[in-house]
């Protein structure tokens, strides 16, 4: 396989064909790492206040913006409610990524929430991404067939990329069968429970991906976040047949969840570079594969939200609360010198990181 990052290296003043370095081969830069570290010591305790205030208001933006799209008589101001809404509900549902990082004795009750509020009803409930994300973060996993949350896509043809993205829309529809006919018949299907956990509970795009079973703690709680959302949808799904909530406003609450799915694959698929051949990388090459969108950008608020426009950082501080990574890049960005591996990683905006990812593909046509 070819390569991901690219050195303008000049002898004189002639220029010279750019030298192609594979990610595997990058060594750390020890110099940023230790900066990391010494600059954000104090940036670890997250702020209980800030985190629930955020969930709650998201969250009751987007429930209020699905309500005006169901009931409201214009289509012009339904279309408006239910951008509103999609926004809204996908800032919630971001927060799973949080809930898989954090130590929940700092943040007591914290994911019961989270459950509560956006991952039961959105059928997206934190056993889905907590004991999976964690592997996407380690060192000898990323970027290799052995992680749940990578896939080459820099490398893959052209028709790879709008599949991966319209395969989010019909997601809203994949997590109802999933809850409301696969959990049901996992109870008498002999087997079946056993794949459906290796195959069917997690957030991954990687299908080669198979998740272990759960045991302990862990899967007492895996057994009534599912039994809610099992619930949760055989009613939905009983309310729609049998008139009670009638089938156009369900139709618009599947749209606004496609729509929810959809952005969130957007951001996705420009999260990373995804330039690693599937060898195993250094912490710094892992980084430069990574994507921060910092300001002055101002859409990466909506579409990488949570601390996500932050993601290369995340990575050199995955356990830094969401709210403190603009502090954290602040003080790198002052203080590391021009060419440390550090500002590689920043990036202009979404139009910019797709065009890149676009001409990748475009490259392997034949």
């Amino acid at each position: 396989m070819t390569t991901s990052l690219t050195f303008d290296r000049r002898a004189d003043a002639r220029p010279t064909p750019p030298v192609r370095v594979p990610l595997s081969a990058i060594t750390d830069d020890k110099a940023m790492l230790r900066a990391v570290v010494e600059l954000t010591r104090d940036l670890n305790t997250p702020n209980p206040m800030i985190y629930w205030t955020d969930l709650l208001l998201s969250a009751t933006t987007g429930y209020a913006g699905l309500a005006v799209a169901m009931t409201v008589g214009s289509v012009g101001w339904a279309l408006v409610a239910a951008v509103v809404a999609i926004l809204g509900l996908y800032r919630a549902g971001m927060f799973i990524h949080e809930v898989s990082h954090m130590k929940h004795s700092a943040l007591p009750g914290f994911r019961t929430g989270f459950n509560l509020v956006v991952g039961i009803p959105l059928l997206v409930p934190s056993f889905m991404y907590e004991g999976v994300h964690n592997l996407h973060h380690a060192k000898t996993r990323y970027g290799t067939s052995e992680d749940p949350e990578y896939l080459p896509l820099a490398h893959m043809k052209p028709w790879t990329l709008p599949l991966f993205l319209l395969s989010s829309i019909l997601a809203p529809v994949a997590l109802l069968f999933r809850y409301a006919v696969l959990t049901p018949l996992s109870l008498v299907i002999p087997g079946m429970h056993a794949k459906l956990v290796a195959r069917y509970s997690s957030l991954s795009i990687n299908p080669q991906f198979r998740r272990r079973m759960p045991d302990g703690d862990v899967a007492a709680q895996w057994r009534w976040l599912e039994g809610a959302c099992s619930l949760w949808s055989i009613t939905l799904i009983a309310l729609v047949a049998t008139g009670v909530f009638p089938v156009h406003m369900f139709a618009i609450a599947l749209g606004v969840a496609s729509g929810v799915y959809v952005l969130n694959q957007v951001r996705t698929l420009v999260a990373h570079l995804w330039d690693n051949d599937g060898e195993t990388m250094s912490v710094t090459a892992q980084y430069l594969d990574t994507v921060n969108v910092p300001p002055p950008a101002l859409l990466p608020v909506l579409w990488a939200p949570v601390g996500l426009r932050y993601h290369a950082l995340h990575h050199l501080l995955p356990s830094v609360p969401y709210h403190a990574l603009n502090e954290a890049h602040r003080r790198l960005v002052t203080t590391l010198a021009p060419d440390s591996p550090y500002h590689k990683s920043n990036y202009a905006g979404l139009p910019g990181l797709v065009a890149r990812l676009v001409r990748s593909t475009m490259g392997r046509r034949s």
